[in-house]
């Protein structure tokens, strides 16, 4: 990820919603966490972390945003409070982090709850392979287990005072054992009464299913019940080598595959009638195609006034450009044709425009991973590639010019962030 850009991080459009780690005690304990993972505890008085832990400051400091997630597998996390678990993930290198977190702390609400009064939880997100050289390496991951420590070891106390008060439950004698007893007194100081606080995590193994990784260039993992497809660049270590007779390997260049793919099993809505009308997402796209069309001819351009009135001059006077790019026409042709007939014959339309007229089906477990593939083919959409992948937004970002990022800024401001649950069930029919 690139060191954040001051225009997104004071429009809040990086780095978004983190949780503020100010009292001396919780950063005392997010210091211990550091330094069992062998690295140098933070000087900061003040920053902000994710769901994971991972904090954009102390990456800052040390020079490192991979300083939880070395070799982007095993990532690592650090939970000082029960409230991370309703943060973004703002750095990782597979787009699954986030929701493996959420299961965790939702199916150990309890354990967590518990423990944190006390202490901080650290440790890792143990896949079955500690590096990543080739495909391979990633397909072989099939479920993740979450390794749990805590820095005043209340874990490990815990799981000794159960074993003393079974041990006093089963041996009669052990009533008379004092020392036992004073041990258990000293333990129950640390872990409280552990007939009450369940201090010891539930459930730690979760499956791991489709995802986005950063790793190659960036490759997509989607898995269905007899087969599992790749997407991404066929150079690859691996590509089309591993597992070839229960693996599909669809290059990331080859629209009309991935398209046929996305909608063979399901993960697609087709552009009909009933959901592009009242969306206005076709609208949208061509709007970003305008936009991005006039960042192309003109990209130093002032456009704090372009208003829907400045937009439509603009299309008027450059209607040659507009002509051979194609986009603009096919969709308001599109539009025509859905509004008379209800739908559209996608066989008769180049496989690359495709994408402008689809989104991902609503209730597809996948839905939030197809949307980002899909903004993979449609670029000039910005809006949709911060939402979905903000990865790739930052990537695009980096060669905007000033004037540029500063009209991005605004419309995402004046668009997504204004209300983003209700722009999301809009526009892509997700409500989250």
């Amino acid at each position: 990820m690139p060191s954040p850009f001051p225009l997104l991080r004071d429009n809040a459009l990086i780095y978004g919603r983190l949780l503020p780690v100010e009292e001396p005690h919780l950063i005392e304990r997010y210091n211990k966490a550091l330094t069992a993972f062998g690295l140098k505890p933070t000087k900061l008085k003040s920053f902000e972390i994710d769901r994971t832990g991972f904090s954009p400051q102390v990456a800052e400091e040390c020079g490192d945003y991979d300083y939880l997630d070395p070799n982007g597998i095993n990532r690592r996390f650090i939970i000082l409070t029960p409230a991370q678990r309703d943060l973004p993930v703002v750095h990782t290198a597979f787009s699954n982090t986030s929701q493996l977190m959420f299961e965790f702390m939702s199916k150990n609400q309890r354990a967590i709850d518990a423990l944190t009064i006390k202490d901080v939880i650290y440790g890792e997100i143990e896949d079955s392979v500690s590096k990543v050289e080739d495909i391979e390496d990633l397909l072989s991951i099939n479920q993740v287990e979450f390794r749990v420590l805590s820095a005043e070891d209340v874990l490990g106390k815990a799981a000794e005072l159960g074993k003393l008060v079974d041990r006093l439950k089963q041996e009669p004698d052990a009533w008379h054992d004092n020392a036992m007893l004073e041990q258990m007194v000293e333990l129950a100081k640390v872990c409280g009464d552990i007939r009450e606080n369940a201090l010891v995590p539930d459930q730690v193994i979760f499956r791991h299913n489709a995802y986005w990784t950063s790793h190659f260039g960036g490759l997509y993992v989607f898995v269905d019940r007899d087969t599992t497809t790749v997407i991404g660049d066929p150079a690859a270590p691996g590509f089309r080598r591993s597992r070839p007779w229960q693996v599909s390997y669809l290059s990331i260049n080859d629209a009309d595959k991935v398209f046929s793919f996305l909608a063979g099993t399901g993960r697609i809505e087709l552009p009909r009638a009933s959901w592009i009308e009242a969306s206005g997402y076709l609208e949208h796209r061509a709007e970003m195609v305008v936009r991005s069309l006039i960042r192309e001819a003109e990209p130093k351009r002032n456009l704090s006034d372009a208003d829907k009135v400045w937009l439509q001059t603009w299309i008027h006077s450059h209607a040659d450009m507009i002509n051979r790019d194609g986009n603009f026409p096919f969709l308001n042709a599109a539009k025509r044709e859905i509004r008379q007939v209800g739908q559209l014959r996608l066989e008769e339309v180049f496989p690359l425009q495709r994408f402008l007229l689809v989104r991902a089906k609503p209730d597809h477990p996948d839905a939030w991973l197809t949307n980002r593939l899909i903004s993979d083919f449609v670029p000039s959409d910005f809006v949709s590639r911060y939402v979905f992948n903000k990865q790739g937004f930052y990537k695009d970002y980096e060669g905007f010019s000033q004037p540029w990022r500063e009209h991005v800024v605004d419309i995402l401001k004046t668009t997504y962030l204004k209300d983003k649950a209700a722009f999301r069930a809009r526009l892509y029919g997700l409500n989250d």
